[in-house]
Order: structure tokens, then sequence, then C-alpha cells
């Protein structure tokens, strides 16, 4: 895999001339929900016109309905170590950082950690570890995974964990499915090789090379739902847009299936790092809107992540325009859930505990979403995305939407978050097509008569 840059400058430099005629093109192509190419991406990136804006944003909307509904699937990372043998100078992680607390979570705290996001309500969580391990090495994430999936507390258990771990080589991939995980998260942070070098200043990071192959890596090892992101505000988001999009394009033509994820992370404040504090290209909030909406457009059938770096209002904002997973109640410390935030390691935009976001999502008439299922379904890599592209996949997905909405407030929600739930639920069902109708009234009869984790 290799970022073709001198591709990316031209893109840019004929986008420069392009006009109104340009993006409403682009618009009535996007509105097929068919993807859009580099040309498209580019004519849309420079929209100021408010009129053309506006319909950039509605557009967006359109095609996150048509293809994820008004679902919301929801998360929350799992710190188990901030040991870091890398030089990262927008992290509080970075090995420089010598005022840093470090810790590495036993098995045992691992599983106390997962206890505390069972009780809240979570079924699925993003395992997270800096990029140095104890002396165990690899086989510290593999115990780790295994702890995660042997908390239990009554019917309460983490279905699912995904992983935001050091790239890897083949073999250890090949562990790592083994270990039982759903998708393998890996950030580039930036795509641009001389941002990427004057940044990433020591340690395994240093290679730029080895970070961008471990995809491919993971994808070769069987690995077949990915998960990919730029840190914005490194460099030129224009720039690292294209690029991300040439990544993807990569996956579809090696491997027959683009990324599952693609997250969308602001650079925030990081205790220790001075960069943190003034990003080197700033991502405004027009332009970060922006970007999310394109980035639907441009890659319809892949799920977008909005991390709680951002506030509530800009979660809510861009909810409609692309965003289809969010964290909630987050903590970015190992043994943050139990012993608090310090030592995080960024600034969090979004405080708010798991069920108030669930009570926002419920007034904006969303389904907060806790489904795993097609996880244990096999409908995952290329057999999802043949789903996704047409929009079928939300014959399933709104059913196990609901299904594990309900246990959720049966269960874990408060009094009055389970009120405004209840009335909801009706309303939802009304606006299902027949047969999907169908399926949810039986799972939730199912979930009533007091079974869990039911999906189809």
């Amino acid at each position: 895999m290799k970022i073709d840059a001198a591709r990316i400058e031209r893109t840019l430099a004929d986008a420069a001339r392009a006009d109104a005629g340009a993006a409403r093109e682009a618009l009535a192509q996007a509105r097929l929900a068919r993807g859009l190419d580099e040309g498209q991406v580019a004519a849309l990136m420079g929209l100021s016109d408010p009129e053309l804006l506006a319909e950039l944003f509605q557009t967006a909307a359109a095609v996150k309905r048509a293809i994820y509904g008004n679902r919301l699937v929801l998360f929350a990372p799992l710190y188990i170590s901030n040991l870091c043998a890398n030089d990262c100078a927008y992290c509080a992680f970075s090995s420089g950082n010598g005022s840093l607390k470090r810790r590495a979570l036993t098995v045992d705290e691992v599983r106390r950690e997962t206890l505390e996001l069972v009780r809240q309500g979570h079924k699925r969580v993003l395992l997270v570890a800096g990029e140095a391990y104890p002396r165990q090495g690899f086989r510290y994430v593999l115990d780790a995974i295994a702890a995660v999936y042997s908390a239990r507390e009554g019917a309460g258990a983490i279905r699912r964990v995904n992983v935001n771990v050091a790239p890897l080589a083949v073999e250890e991939f090949r562990l790592l499915k083994g270990a039982g995980i759903g998708t393998y998260q890996i950030f580039q942070e930036t795509y641009h090789p001389e941002s990427y070098r004057a940044v990433h200043t020591r340690g395994p990071k240093a290679d730029y090379d080895w970070r961008l192959g471990a995809v491919d890596r993971a994808m070769s090892a069987g690995i077949d739902d990915v998960g990919v992101g730029v840190l914005f505000g490194l460099f030129d988001w224009r720039w690292e847009l294209l690029a991300l999009l040439q990544h993807a394009r990569h996956l579809e033509e090696a491997f027959g299936c683009g990324p599952h994820t693609i997250s969308v992370p602001r650079l925030e404040p990081a205790a220790g790092s001075r960069l943190s504090e003034h990003p080197p290209k700033p991502v405004s909030d027009v332009d970060f809107r922006k970007l999310v909406a394109i980035l639907r457009l441009a890659v319809p059938y892949t799920g977008i992540i909005m991390s709680t770096r951002e506030s509530a209002r800009m979660r809510r904002e861009t909810f409609a325009l692309g965003v289809s997973q969010i964290s909630a109640g987050s903590r970015t410390n190992p043994g943050g859930y139990r012993d608090g935030e310090a030592g995080a390691q960024f600034s969090l935009g979004d405080h708010r505990p798991l069920d108030e976001v669930v009570a926002d999502l419920v007034g904006l008439g969303y389904i907060p979403s806790f489904c795993t299922g097609c996880y244990r379904l096999g409908r995952t890599g290329a057999d999802f995305m043949d789903l996704a592209r047409p929009g079928e996949i939300r014959a399933h997905c709104d059913p196990n939407a609901l299904s594990t909405f309900l246990e959720y407030l049966l269960d874990y929600a408060g009094p009055q978050t389970r009120a405004d739930g209840e009335m909801l639920i009706p309303a939802l069902l009304e606006g299902m097509e027949e047969g999907p109708r169908a399926t949810s009234r039986r799972l939730l009869e199912q979930v009533r008569a007091g079974r869990r984790d039911v999906y189809c």
C-alpha cells in the first residue's frame, strides 16, 4: 500500500478551479449512494455557499438514513495500558512524557474495569493499549481480551471486543483473530509523510510504512472487519481525506471490501503535549461537519465513528450527517472507570454518563443500539458490505437495535430514560417496513419475557 501524494496534489489543484456546477454534479451522483470518486470528493471540499452547504448536509442525511436508518451503535473504550515506546508529539502517553504515571492493568483489574462497564449497560468495548507491553509481550493483549469476555454479572456481559493496538505481524494478527475480536482498528494519524515524521520522532511508530501496511496484514490474517482513521489537525484535512479514501479503495481492490469503520477524531489537548494545544492545521467546526458529510457520501457503506473527544453539541450535529457509531461515558486512562480520569490520553469534550447519552438519543428519535449480532452470525467483511451497499442491512440491524435497546431500558436505564424509551419504541416500530417490524415485535416479546441476547 502506497499513498499517491502527487495524485492528491493534482486533484486538489483541479478542485480549486471547480465551480458550483461541479459540486452539484457530485451531489447528484452522491444521492445514488454508490460512492464518489476523488474528483467529486474534492469538488465538495471547497463549498462555502450556504445553499450548497445545506444541500450537502441534506444529501448526507438522506444517504445515512437509507443505509443505516436512525440507529446509533454505542460502545466504550477500555484502556488496559498506557505503557508506550513511542514519542508522539500530540499524545499524553508519549514515552517522553515523564509526568505521566504509567500503568498496565492486571488481568483481574481488566475484569473489574469490564464489570464497571457491564453495570452501566454496555455490550461492546474497544480495547486500547499503548504501544508497549508488560513482560508477557503481545500475550498480554490476548489475556486481556479473554478477561473482558469472562466478566459477567447476571445477564450482563460484553458481547464483542474490538481492538486498537500497535501494528502486528501476520502471525500475531492470526492470534488476535483467534481471540474472537470483532474489528481491528488502527489510525495512520496523518497520511502525509512529512507531517508523520515530524510528530513521530522515536519508537516503532516512527516507521510510516509499517503502520500503513498494518491493515493489509490484518486482512491477510483473516480479520475481515477493520477500522481506519485520521487524527484531524496534524495536516490539511482535505489532503488527509483524499489519502484516507485512497486507502479505502486499495482495501476494496486488494481484499474485496473496504474498512468496516472510519473514525474522525480531531486533535484535542493532552497533558504534556504543547503541540496538542496548538494543532498545526486546526479543523474548524464548519469544516468538520463538512468532512463528516463528504465522508458519508464518498463511502456510504462504512460506519463512521464519533468519539467523546467532541462536545455533546457537535456530536448531535454530526449524527444526521453520517455518524453511525459513538462512544459514551468514556475514560481514556487505564483503570479510569473505577478510579477516575487522572492520566487520560487526551481531553474529553463529552463527559456525560451512558444513561444521559441514551436519554439524549431517545429525545432526538434515534435508536440507541448495543447490537453485536452481525459478528455472531458471520455478517462481516464482504458479506456485511454486500448487505450495507444497497441498504439491506437495515432489515437485520433495526430489529437487533430495538431488542438491545429494550434490554438496556429494562436492565440498566434510569426511570425517566426507561419511560421515555418505552414511549419511543411504538413510534420506531410504526416507521419500519412490514418484515422488519414483524421481526422486531418477535424479538421484543422475547426480551420482555426475560430472554437476553436475541438477534436475527
